[in-house]
This record gives C-alpha cells, structure tokens and sequence, in this order.
C-alpha cells in the first residue's frame, strides 16, 4: 500500500515497496531507508585517468592529490618571503623610535649592529662632489641589504622549485604502427565494474560471453570470456561488482565487447541507479607502472541529469578505448592505456509512475550492461622528455635574481638618502657617538688611577714634602733624581703658599679627543 511503504519509495504488486528513481537501497544503511544516489561534481558522469605507480597503502587511505592542490609551493614560498621582509623592515622601522641615550641604551646597540650588516650598499651611499668614494655602512644600508638577501633567497628558492619541477617538458609523438609495433605491449588487464543498486550477484545473468570484431568478414563472433580473462563477481556496498582479469593479454586488433545482464528474481526486482568502473593496465615486466581510468556515470553526455532508474531491455554502454603509449622517459615503459569515452543509457525511468509501471511488467525484468571496447591501434604514442633549461639558463637566471633585488633596495636608499638629509651622515654620528663613550671610558680609568696613587684629597698643606716626595718616589721610581725631587718639592710649597692666601687653586683636566673615522 502507498501509505505502507517508507520514504521515498513506491509501492509494486500491492504489497510491495520499492525505491523512487534515483534512490537504492545501500548495503550500509538499514533496509529500509531508500538514499539518493548523486555523484560530487553534481552532473552525470565524473572521471580521472592517469598513468603512473601502483597507489600505495597510503594513498589509499589519505587524499594527498586533494591536499596538494591548496598547498601551491611557489605561492606558498613567496607568501613567506613577504612575510619575513615586511618583518624586517617594521623591526628596523621601531628600532628608530626607541631613545639613544649618548649610545648607552640597547636600542643603540641593536642599531649600531645593523649598520654593520650593511654588505650590499657601502660604497654606494651619498657623496658630495669631489669626495672619494670610500666605504661607509650606515643603518639605512644594513636594513636594506639584509632586505635585498631576503628578496633574493626567496625568489632563488622559487626558481630553483621550479627549475625542479619544470626542468623538462614532455613531448607527444604520435607513429604510424603495423602488427610488428604490438609484439613489445604486454599488459596485464582488470577490469572492475560496479552496479550501484540494490541487487547482488545473485541476479547475475550471460556474462560468459565475449563478441570480436571479425576482418574478414562485416560482423562480430562469439567467443567464450573464459578463453581469454578470469572473471568473477563479488557483492560490495554499492552494488555487484563484476571483475574481469587477463595477465600477458593479447588484445585483439580491433573492437570487442563483453555484454552481462541483472535479471529479477522474487521480490527483489533488477534496477540500477549508477555504474562504476576502474579500467587498469600495468607493464608485465615492471607491475608498479600502471595506467588507469576510473569514474562513476549515471547518465550520458547528453541526456539529462536528473535522478533515474535503469531498468528494460535497452543495454546500458560504457565505450572504452585502448590507446598504446610507448614512455621513453620511464625506462620505455610500454602501456595499453584505458580511456573513458562515453556512456550510452539505456532503459531508464525518471519518473515513479512508470517505474512502478515497469515492476509490474516481466518483459522489464532485467538491466542489460554491455562493456565496449575499441583498440586505437593504428597509431602508437610515444612520449618523451626534452630539457628545457641548461647550466647558462640557471645561472643566468640566478643573476637576474639577485640584479632585481639589489636594484630595488637601492633605488629606495638612494630616495631616502636624497629627500631626507640626516641619513646621509649616519655612520659619521654612530663613530662620534662610540668615539665620546671611548674617551669618557679612557678618561674614567685615568680619573681612577689618579685617585688610587695621590688619593682623593690632593690638598699639598695636610701632606709633608716628604710623605709627599716619597708618595711620588714609590709611583714613579723613575723620578728618583735629586733634581727631580727637588722640584716637586718647590711646587709642593709654592701651593701651601698659596693656599694660605686663601687663594684656592682648581685644576681640571679635561681630555681632548679628536674624533676620526676609523674604518
């Protein structure tokens, strides 16, 4: 009864219930509940070949080809050198703000040595006329010097990915063949088909058949599938999967189809929503190669997308073609590879009333599935590698490189240099700056030795001409002359004398420092 049966199924031969067209009933979901089957991309028909290594146990399990494709090295390693460069130069740019403090703070310090990083500009800052061009390193330099190595080293990694990846180019040939070409390509064939349906292998009907495409005469004949493949069925979650294997295969030249049909059986009617299909061939002597074609079609290239049944006597066709490729680039890797060319629908019902139609009917009892085979073989592709890059290309690149990175750096130091007057003379502030501490310092260390040989009170009244003489004689041994001690002695007096007039004397020493350059 239509009020009996679950969501979106209808009811056949009054007691019955059925899936709606385009919903089955899935092995890994409870019985009852009817799903709608619909591919990713959201049309009819999705696809992927390639040819290439034998999928390991990882990348069965993990999508690295769908994380590969928002990872983008080269946008990736250009994103990071932005980010370090503006790091650098918004470092530099605070360094500025922090206070000097006569050159004793840490801010000068960290300035001072970035001066020094200054390798790529120091001979080419701002000279007045007629001055000789020497080498001065400033700070504005060695920010833009570590700057231009960060650009640089960026780029260079960039290329050289590149120079990598893309150092070759493949190139496709195609060559007329004969009979002869053929005797190098031994494939070993598997060929997985999968009805997503509701059915298992039970249904399974008239797959030992095997129908070629005869030359001498127009038209085809039967042979037996079990002379030329192994072929088995096994029920999966989507479906039977029908599995058809060759080793060492000798594919005829020409055209050939295997045709297998679902039939009813008691209360479990034959309909499919979906084929499936992964096609392989892999290389006798060397099984890791493999070329491969894999999809799921549930409607053709030109009938419309929406959810359908298949179901009737019209077969349902998967056109595949053999195309032979001779890789010279992978140590002449001779490969039959499969190529999904088209599907062809069959009896199909998109509507429920004539699908409940359909159930009721015998002569609808049944999905006909028919695998269409065309071997391309009058020509062969070969495929090889041409280089495209050599060792004068990459170092010529390299030098293009460095030449942009350079010349950007210093086209902004010399518009700093140009508008702003204080940067000119940076390096000539940092030497005075260190030079005054040098002294200060030298000038400190004499100030203490004094104080530590006369003592800290250099009053000559409180000081006998004698404790003062000998104080002299024991710093200074070399003094020990009569004369010598006979002048100090004098002056020793000649300040007691005057101090007794109240006539104080100060005496300051102050150093003078001459402030050079010092390269």
């Amino acid at each position: 009864m239509a009020s009996e049966c679950p969501e979106n199924s209808i009811p056949y031969n009054t007691t019955e219930c059925f899936c709606s067209p385009g919903y089955y009933h899935s092995y890994s979901a409870p019985q009852a509940i009817c799903s709608l089957f619909s591919l990713p991309s959201g049309g009819g028909m999705t696809e992927h070949s390639a040819v290439g290594n034998n999928p390991g146990f990882l990348l069965r399990i993990f999508p690295f080809d769908s994380i590969s494709k928002f990872t983008h090295p080269n946008a990736l390693i250009l994103e990071i050198t932005a980010f370090v460069l503006l790091t650098w130069l918004m470092f530099c740019a605070t360094v500025r703000i922090g206070k000097l403090r006569g050159g004793r703070s840490i801010w000068f310090k960290i300035r001072w040595w970035i001066s020094r990083l200054d390798f790529c500009y120091d001979t080419k800052h701002w000279l007045n006329d007629r001055r000789v061009v020497m080498k001065r390193r400033t700070e504005l330099g060695g920010t833009f010097s570590i700057a231009c190595l960060i650009l640089f080293l960026g780029l260079f990694a960039v290329l050289l990915y590149q120079i990598i990846t893309k150092r070759t180019i493949v190139v496709h040939r195609m060559k007329p063949s004969n009979g002869q070409d053929y005797l190098s390509f031994v494939n070993d064939f598997e060929f997985n088909i999968t009805t997503i349906s509701s059915m298992s292998c039970s249904h399974l009907r008239d797959l030992d058949t095997f129908v070629t495409e005869n030359p001498s005469i127009i038209g085809f004949r039967n042979t037996n599938l079990s002379t030329y493949a192994n072929y088995s069925c096994h029920n999966t979650s989507m479906g039977p999967e029908i599995s058809i294997k060759c080793d060492r295969c000798k594919v005829p030249l020409g055209s050939f189809y295997i045709p297998w049909r679902f039939v009813d059986l008691p209360n479990h009617p034959a309909a499919a929503v979906a084929f499936k299909f992964n096609l392989t061939a892999r290389d006798h002597r060397n099984s890791k190669k493999m070329g491969y074609v894999s999809g799921i079609v549930k409607s053709g290239m030109h009938t419309e997308t929406a959810p359908k049944t298949f179901r009737g006597p019209d077969a349902n066709v998967l056109v595949v073609h053999l195309s032979p490729q001779k890789y010279f680039n992978r140590h002449d890797l001779s490969i039959i590879q499969p190529i999904f060319h088209d599907f062809l629908p069959g009896s199909y019902f998109s509507e429920s009333s004539r699908l409940q139609a359909s159930l009721q009917n015998s002569n609808d009892g049944l999905v006909n599935t028919t695998l269409f085979v065309k071997f391309l073989s009058d020509y062969i592709l070969e495929v090889y590698e041409e280089k495209i890059s050599g060792t004068v290309s990459f170092i010529a690149s390299i030098g293009g490189v460095f030449i942009f990175s350079f010349v950007i750096f210093f086209y902004l130091l010399a518009q700093f240099e140009f508008r702003f007057k204080k940067l000119r003379n940076e390096d000539i502030v940092f030497w005075n700056t260190i030079s005054r501490n040098r002294a200060r310092r030298n000038w400190e260390k004499l100030r203490k030795y004094v104080m530590y040989t006369w003592g800290s009170d250099l009053d000559g009244c409180n000081i006998t001409g004698k404790e003062h003489n000998n104080g002299m004689l024991e710093s200074f041994p070399d003094f020990g002359s009569r004369h010598r001690r006979t002048e100090i002695k004098k002056d020793s007096i000649s300040i007691c004398m005057d101090e007794s007039k109240n006539a104080s004397t100060e005496i300051n020493f102050v150093p003078e420092t001459s402030v050079e350059k010092v390269e």
